[in-house]
């Protein structure tokens, strides 16, 4: 049983692997996002929350905060 299930891990391993192309560039450190133009929030405390006002799209560098976090999921 301890046999199978190391040959599992290892072709599970294997598949995750090979899922993430070797040629990606992830960002630097310090880089830039691209733009990335959203929704505007229809709900008025997140507005509120965001520092945002208006309606339409806006982009992440006109949130008002210190600091952003961007957690982006890439699911296909």
């Amino acid at each position: 049983m301890t046999r199978q299930r190391l040959i599992g891990c290892l072709l599970a391993l294997a598949l995750t692997a090979a899922a993430y192309p070797v040629h990606a560039n992830p960002l630097a450190v310090g880089g830039r996002l691209p733009e990335i133009v959203l929704p505007m929030p229809e709900e008025p405390s997140v507005l509120n929350y965001l520092g945002l006002s208006g309606g339409g799209t806006f982009e992440i560098p006109q949130i008002d905060a210190e600091v952003v976090v961007v957690e982006i999921f890439s699911m296909y």
